[in-house]
C-alpha cells in the first residue's frame, strides 16, 4: 500500500509541476463548458424572411405582421416578383420566401380556402425542418384567427366556428431552455475527454522520456504501478465534475432534482472504464501523438453516437445497435435522468450494470496487455 501511495504522490507532484498542463486540465474545460453550452443550440433564430405579396390586402398584411411579430424571423424585404426573390436566395441573402397569391383575401371570404407558396433554403436540412415548423405554426394561428373573423352563415344564422384549445404541459424543462438539456451532456463530454486524453498519454510520456525503463527494473509490481498512475486522473475527473456541476447550477441554473451522490457514484465507475481505455491505448502506442490521435478517433465516434447532439432514436437501426457499446451514451442518459428527472437508483441500475461490466472487461484487457518489460 505504501508503494501505491508513493507512486500517487509522485504523479500528483508531476502534474502540478507542469505549469503548462494546469490550464489545460482546469481552466480550458471550464471555458469550454461555458462557451459550448451557449453555442450548442437546437433553436433556429434570425431566419432571413422575405415575401412576395401579389394581393396587397388587409388579410395579406395581417399574415406578414404575424411573421414580423415572431422572435424567430427577421423580415429582410418585400420583393415584387418571385424571380427576384429566388435570385436573392441563391446568393444566400434570404432563407424563406413567402408568396401570397392574387385574390388571397377574396378567396378566403368567398370560398373559405386559398393557397400559399413557401420556399425554404434547405442546404441545412435540420434548420430547414425547424423553419418549416415555425412557419406552419404561424400560418395555422393566422388561419384560426381569420376563420373566427370570417364567421360562416347557415340560413341566415351566424354559426361560430368550433375551436379546440390545447394546453400543453412541459415536464422536466418547463421553460423549454435548451441549455437545461445541453449542459449535462457537455459536462459528460469534458469529463470523458480530459480523463481519456491524459490517461492515454501518461504512460506513453514515461516511454518517451525513458523513465518507464527505470520503473520496470524496480520491484514495483504491475498492479501497483497501474493503480498509482491512474488514480490521480480518477480524482481529477471527479474534481472536474464537481466544478462543472457548480457552473451548471450557478451560471445556467440547471436543476439537480435527483440525488447528486448517484451522479458521483456512476461517474466513479465510469471513470474506471475510461481510464482503462486510456491505459489500453497507451500500451499499444509509442508516442504521445499516436496516443492522442487514437484517443481522438474513438472520442469523435463516441460523441456523435452518444445522443448528445442527435437523438439515438433517429439513427438507423444498425447505428442504434452500435451505440449499445458506447459508454458515453449511458453517462449522458444517467446524468440527464438524475439531474432533470430526479431518477433514483432503480431507474439507472441497468446503465450502471452495463458500465460496470464494460469497465471490468476493458481493464482486464488493459492490465493483461501491459507488460513490465522493455
Amino acid at each position: 500500500m505504501k508503494t501505491i501511495l508513493f507512486i500517487i504522490q509522485k504523479e500528483f507532484k508531476q502534474i502540478f509541476r507542469n505549469k503548462g498542463m494546469l490550464p489545460i486540465i482546469f481552466i480550458l474545460p471550464l471555458m469550454q463548458l461555458v462557451i459550448l453550452s451557449n453555442a450548442a443550440s437546437f433553436e433556429v433564430k434570425n431566419i432571413k424572411f422575405s415575401y412576395v405579396d401579389h394581393d396587397h390586402s388587409a388579410a395579406s398584411r395581417e399574415l406578414v405582421s404575424k411573421f414580423e411579430a415572431s422572435n424567430y424571423f427577421n423580415i429582410i424585404t418585400a420583393f415584387q416578383s418571385k424571380k427576384e426573390a429566388n435570385l436573392e436566395m441563391q446568393k444566400g441573402k434570404v432563407d424563406v420566401i413567402l408568396e401570397i397569391p392574387i385574390a388571397f383575401e377574396s378567396n378566403l371570404i368567398k370560398q373559405q380556402t386559398t393557397s400559399l407558396s413557401v420556399s425554404i433554403n434547405a442546404i441545412d436540412g435540420a434548420a430547414a425542418g425547424v423553419s418549416n415548423v415555425y412557419i406552419t405554426q404561424i400560418i395555422s394561428g393566422f388561419n384560426q384567427s381569420i376563420q373566427t373573423k370570417l364567421q360562416t352563415y347557415n340560413q341566415g344564422i351566424v354559426v361560430q366556428p368550433e375551436r379546440i384549445t390545447t394546453i400543453p404541459s412541459f415536464w422536466y424543462n418547463k421553460t423549454l431552455n435548451y441549455k437545461t438539456f445541453m449542459v449535462p451532456g457537455i459536462l459528460v463530454l469534458l469529463v470523458t475527454m480530459l480523463s481519456l486524453f491524459l490517461s492515454s498519454m501518461n504512460i506513453v510520456r514515461e516511454k518517451e522520456v525513458g523513465t518507464l525503463e527505470q520503473i520496470n527494473v524496480t520491484p514495483i509490481k504491475k498492479y501497483q504501478f497501474i493503480i498509482g498512475k491512474l488514480f490521480p486522473f480518477w480524482v481529477l475527473g471527479l474534481v472536474i465534475l464537481t466544478v462543472g456541476l457548480i457552473i451548471a447550477k450557478v451560471i445556467f441554473n440547471v436543476p439537480i432534482l435527483g440525488n447528486i451522490f448517484l451522479v458521483y457514484g456512476f461517474t466513479a465507475i465510469y471513470l474506471i472504464l475510461i481510464l482503462g481505455i486510456g491505459l489500453f491505448i497507451s500500451n499499444h502506442t509509442e508516442t504521445q501523438q499516436q496516443a492522442m490521435f487514437i484517443a481522438w478517433f474513438f472520442t469523435v465516434i463516441f460523441i456523435l453516437m452518444s445522443g448528445l447532439f442527435t437523438p439515438i432514436e433517429s439513427m438507423p437501426t444498425w447505428a442504434q445497435n452500435i451505440t449499445l457499446l458506447n459508454p458515453i451514451r449511458y453517462f449522458v442518459e444517467v446524468i440527464r435522468m438524475v439531474m432533470l428527472k430526479g431518477a433514483g437508483f432503480n431507474d439507472i441500475k441497468i446503465q450502471l450494470t452495463i458500465i460496470a461490466f464494460y469497465a471490468f472487461i476493458i481493464n482486464g484487457f488493459a492490465v493483461w496487455s501491459y507488460k513490465k518489460i522493455n
